[in-house]
This record gives C-alpha cells, structure tokens and sequence, in this order.
C-alpha cells in the first residue's frame, strides 16, 4: 500500500503563487503515476495534474500555463511537487495528491490540503 501525505497549502493573494508537495511512501515501488486533484465546495474532485513514471504530464485546461508538476525519487520515498503560479480566486479547493498503483489497492489518495485564494 502506498501512503501519501501532502503539505503547502494556505493563503495566497490572487497572482500569488504556491508550492505543493506529495511526501509517497510504502509500497512505492509499485507507483506509476501521480497527480493532484482539487474539490472546491458542492463541486466534483477534478483531475488538475499529472505525471507519469516515465515523466510525461497531463493537465487540466484551466491551469496550463500556470501549474507545474513534478517528481523525484530519493532513496525510499517518491515525491510529487505541484508549482502553482499566478494564482486566481476559481483555484480555491482542497487539493488532494493521488497515487496510481500496480498492486492493489490501485488508487491511493492522501488526506488533502487547503488552498484559498483571496484579497
């Protein structure tokens, strides 16, 4: 099982910028891609990015351009890193780190940090 613990989340004024970060440990080995997503209130968790084992990404239309994510491994831990600038109020959600697996349980999720963009 993988278990996943994000930090870097707050308070950030609108074209502030915020760094993300996805601690991965256990069975990490088994990893092939990680991403964040985000939930703002009464809206569906949304898939904001992503990134491959072989290191190929994804993102969601309204944060290309803005958004970078990244990762690296040292010894036995895997880390995703989500570089957010530019920042606007609509970027205000829990943002969640989510874990592909090969093994089960596939989809493994960390606990969620708060990102609130404001004035």
């Amino acid at each position: 099982q993988v278990q996943l613990v994000e930090s870097g989340g707050g308070l950030v004024q609108p074209g502030g910028s915020l760094r993300l970060s996805c601690a991965a440990s256990g069975s990490i080995f088994s990893i092939s891609a990680m991403g964040w997503y985000r939930q703002a209130p009464e809206n569906q968790r949304e898939m904001v990015a992503s990134i491959t084992s072989g290191g190929s990404t994804n993102y969601a239309d309204s944060v290309k351009g803005r958004f970078t994510i990244s990762r690296d491994n040292v010894k036995n831990t895997n880390t995703a890193y989500l570089q957010m600038d530019n920042l606007r109020p609509e970027d205000t959600a829990i943002y969640y780190c989510h874990a592909l697996s090969t093994i089960a349980p596939r989809h493994n999720w960390g606990q969620g940090t708060q990102v609130n963009v404001s004035s």
